[in-house]
């Protein structure tokens, strides 16, 4: 067991002075600052000068937070009058790319496909049980967006980062109008979650998910996945103008779409879908789309 203590800081919005418990294994280092320009571009940086140490990194406030595609990533922290309003943290370990020997493993598993819905997934087990997964990186409540995962990898695809987004407050009203999905804040759940207690709860099954994950893809999740799938028998349109029903993911996390035409499965940026029928309280319908690469590139939080 490690400790994480965040001491007070008033005059900045923090909450008083709390110290929590964090289980991960020996060898992780668990690290916290006050300021940082991405939690996940830190571990990368360190991960191309040559240090891949398991590492667990909290933030109390990001400067340059990012998401899909070059998206920012918006920190709630200065949102609702304090950086504690979100948890921000990405957790790198070493892996071995199933490429990165010229090894062909994919008769296995396909890299990294997947691992945001088992990210999620481990996330969402954790902290309750009425939050759903949205297809391929969102957790959802009530419709809402609560939070988001980005996933890359750095060193010659030798260091894997997860990079996790939480609100814990509701984003204000102002700020929210400017997003695509509604946003939800944990306490809308769980009344006296802070950013430091939801992290308690995640380390320890999130660490296990990824080790399993690197062993066995996705497939050992698919079934739980199915029972939080936000969008799962929800209508959807493709680019191509193709009408079609959401059914789930397959076992190597691919969104399955059903056609007239037959099943669709995205796994890439060939296709992207958007769902109708589906409400979104603020900017219209959300383009869901995946990219899995060298640097795996998946949307982050609000």
């Amino acid at each position: 067991m490690m400790q994480l203590d965040w001491p007070a800081c008033p005059a900045e919005g923090y909450p008083p002075s709390e110290a929590l418990d964090i289980s991960m294994p020996p060898g992780v280092a668990l690290e916290w600052v006050a300021t940082i320009d991405s939690t996940n571009a830190a571990l990368m940086r360190r991960a191309r000068a040559g240090c891949l140490q398991p590492t667990l990194l909290v933030a109390k406030h990001q400067s340059a937070g990012r998401g899909r595609r070059g998206h920012t990533w918006h920190n709630a922290g200065g949102l609702s009058g304090g950086p504690m309003a979100g948890l921000m943290f990405s957790l790198g370990l070493p892996w071995v790319s199933p490429d990165a020997d010229g090894t062909d493993t994919s008769a296995k598993w396909s890299g990294l496909s997947g691992l945001s819905l088992a990210v999620g997934l481990s996330l969402a087990t954790s902290l309750h049980p009425d939050i759903q997964i949205k297809w391929p990186n969102d957790l959802w409540w009530q419709g809402r967006k609560l939070g988001g995962i980005l996933i890359e990898t750095a060193g010659a695809r030798r260091y894997l980062v997860v990079g996790v987004g939480l609100n814990i407050l509701v984003p204000d009203c102002a700020a929210a109008k400017t997003f695509a999905t509604a946003p939800a804040g944990l306490t809308e759940l769980m009344p006296d979650a802070t950013a430091l207690r939801a992290l308690a709860r995640v380390a320890t099954l999130l660490w296990q998910t990824l080790h399993t994950f690197l062993q066995c893809g996705f497939a050992p999740f698919q079934s739980d996945f199915h029972a939080r799938d936000a969008l799962r028998d929800t209508p959807v349109i493709l680019d191509n103008g193709v009408h079609g029903v959401a059914r789930g993911v397959d076992a190597t996390g691919a969104w399955q779409v059903q056609t007239a035409g037959g099943m669709v499965s995205l796994t890439s940026t060939a296709l992207s879908a958007r769902p109708i029928g589906v409400a979104m309280p603020f900017a219209g319908s959300q383009r869901i789309r995946a990219t899995w690469h060298a640097q795996d590139d998946i949307e982050c939080c609000v």
